[in-house]
């Protein structure tokens, strides 16, 4: 089965740049290596970060972005778990 994991931020204002940067590290040291990995930025300084794993079942334990300081967000970072559909 391969899961989506989506981590979703919103930089406190005029830090959008360090906030993507700050996803962007932290997505490239995860315990161990995504099947697919992937980073976005939006408008309002959004930042998301998809990675692809291959589980057993849907809510297997599987390495996630931490939350980052509370000073460079604006509200708790948003997780969402998708299972493939084909």
């Amino acid at each position: 089965m391969r899961i989506t994991l989506m981590w979703e931020a919103r930089a406190a204002q005029g830090r959008g740049p360090e906030l993507l940067e700050w996803a962007r590290e932290r997505s490239r040291v995860l315990a161990y290596e995504p099947v697919r990995r992937e980073v976005f930025r939006a408008p309002q300084d959004r930042v998301l970060v998809l990675t692809w794993w291959e589980a057993e079942t849907f809510d297997a334990e599987l390495p996630e972005l931490p939350e980052p300081d509370a000073e460079l967000i604006t509200r708790p970072v948003h997780r969402w778990r998708f299972e493939a559909v084909e």
